[in-house]
């Protein structure tokens, strides 16, 4: 995982190249104009070097990492999510990983009870409604628009990291996918994945630098009828995430 620092670093690399370009593109009107120039350009060359050599001792957090630096975070900045860190988080917690539809969580039987929809306030590129991810194409759809956080905070007791989120990502549960082969048992069966599923989301949140809480503290019906379920699926999560103060 990337730091906020190596992240600076990065963002300063890109505007190091560009100063180097214009510096190249650039015609010096006299020796003395063209000496400081070259001056200026050795200082960023060796700046550029540094740099390029930090980035490059850059590796991706393990798993232990993860574990060890996962907390519940539930205050963030007014900044977006990029559309790909969206994607990235939805695939952590339902993604199909083998060609026959094998995901990221374990499922009782491969029956997958689980939906996945994201509630988007404030997203580059995608606009604030409710959208329903689709895990065989790993794509959104978008099922009403306009942003719904803070009815959805209301309905979450009034939890303002809710409404403060750039995304709420809600985990339903359709039971009877389960319960059809596996009798009352069955509903064990989805509290259990749905909290394989959640921890995939605050894994990936955390590899990505991002703040991340889980709620369960909610109104079922209310929560329901914001997100637009189906009468089948029951609400089991609200994912609060954004960029992190």
């Amino acid at each position: 995982m990337m730091s906020k620092n190596k992240s600076v670093s990065t963002m300063m690399l890109m505007l190091i190249a560009v100063l180097l370009f214009g510096m190249a593109a650039c015609a010096p009107v006299s020796d003395s104009e063209c000496n400081s120039l070259r001056a200026e350009l050795d200082t960023a060359n060796a700046e550029l070097n540094r740099l390029r050599a930090e980035i490059a001792t850059v590796k991706p957090a393990s798993l232990e990492e993860l574990l060890r630096q996962r907390r519940s975070i539930r205050n963030y900045t007014d900044a977006p999510l990029m559309q790909e860190e969206v994607m990235k988080l939805l695939w952590a917690g339902q993604g199909i990983t083998v060609a026959w539809g094998g995901r990221t969580a374990p499922s009782a039987g491969a029956l997958y009870p689980l939906e996945l929809y994201v509630a988007v306030g404030n997203v580059e590129n995608l606009a604030p409604g409710v959208y329903r991810y689709d895990p065989r194409q790993n794509k959104l759809s978008l099922l009403k628009e306009g942003d719904v956080r803070k009815s959805l905070a209301l309905a979450s007791l009034g939890q303002s990291s809710v409404a403060d989120a750039a995304i709420d990502i809600v985990i339903a549960a359709v039971y009877k996918r389960t319960t059809a082969k596996y009798g009352s048992r069955g509903e064990r069966y989805v509290h259990i994945e749905v909290g394989h599923a959640a921890q995939n989301i605050c894994l990936q949140a955390t590899a990505l630098d991002l703040g991340v809480v889980t709620i369960g503290a909610f109104e079922d019906a209310a929560v329901a009828k914001i997100i637009g379920m189906s009468p089948d699926e029951v609400p089991l999560y609200v994912i609060s995430v954004g960029r992190m103060k």
